[in-house]
């Protein structure tokens, strides 16, 4: 179980960094059963009190950047809004499992498919906050037309528990990436979280994601940044094959 809420040391020089801020965590109990199938070669589910876990996680991204370069220009701040749970490999490294990521801008959606395999979806998206509450919407540009729409009341008590390291504490990526399953390391501040309540949840992501039926169940657990927080940078070091070789 994660208990550390500091990242360690990249393995190696990072290649891409950018600020995150306004973050909600809703997530949901899910058997690992219906998990597994989901997850790349090599890895298993990551449990908490026996569960698997599948978030729905809205956030604000800006300052993107290739190190050691500037920020990209013309790409500002936007909104992502990711559908994830968590997994484990033989090495012991606990990381997120993306199953889609909406954004609104392509050049970072198109980077960081072609450098790490992530299932990024092209949508229309934006963010609304007033005082403690803050709204996320999207929705997807072509195909299923998948969208979402989060309203939440933060809350102001700050929250640190094994759950919440569990699920927020992640120091890296599993994905499948041109034939193998990588893995790629994070590092940033600790996460500052508070208490918070969906106010609305109106999602297809869920489900077409692979989870149908959670959008409709209370989430287990609500957890956000605090709403006059600045955000943080986040790093990211290039991707490793895990070992041993996927097969």
């Amino acid at each position: 179980m994660i208990t550390e809420r500091h990242a360690p040391d990249l393995p190696g020089h990072a290649v891409i960094a950018q600020r995150w801020n306004r973050a909600v965590f809703a997530h949901w109990r899910v058997d690992p059963a219906h998990v597994a199938p989901l997850l790349p070669p090599g890895i298993r589910p990551d449990v908490h009190d026996g569960s698997a876990w599948v978030g729905l996680v809205p956030f604000v991204l800006s300052e993107f950047r290739f190190l050691p370069l500037p920020p990209v220009p013309f790409v500002g701040s936007f909104t992502e809004i990711n559908v994830r749970t968590y997994a484990v490999d033989d090495d012991g490294r606990r990381g997120v499992v993306f199953r889609t990521l909406e954004a609104e801008h392509l050049a970072p959606v198109l980077a960081a498919h072609a450098l790490f395999g992530l299932p990024y979806r092209w949508a229309r998206a934006g963010v609304r906050t007033e005082g403690q509450r803050i709204e996320y919407r999207s929705r997807r540009h072509g195909g299923t037309r998948a969208g979402t729409r989060l309203r939440a009341t933060l809350g102001t008590e700050a929250v640190d528990t094994p759950l919440s390291r569990f699920l927020t504490a992640r120091w890296g990526f599993h994905e499948r990436h041109l034939g193998r399953t990588i893995w790629a390391a994070n590092s940033h501040e600790p996460w500052p979280l508070v208490t918070a309540d969906i106010d609305v949840l109106d999602d297809d992501l869920l489900a077409d994601a692979g989870f149908p039926g959670l959008a409709g169940r209370t989430p287990d657990s609500v957890l956000a940044m605090p709403a006059d927080h600045p955000g943080f940078i986040t790093r990211f070091s290039a991707a490793r094959g895990i070992h041993p070789p996927v097969r």
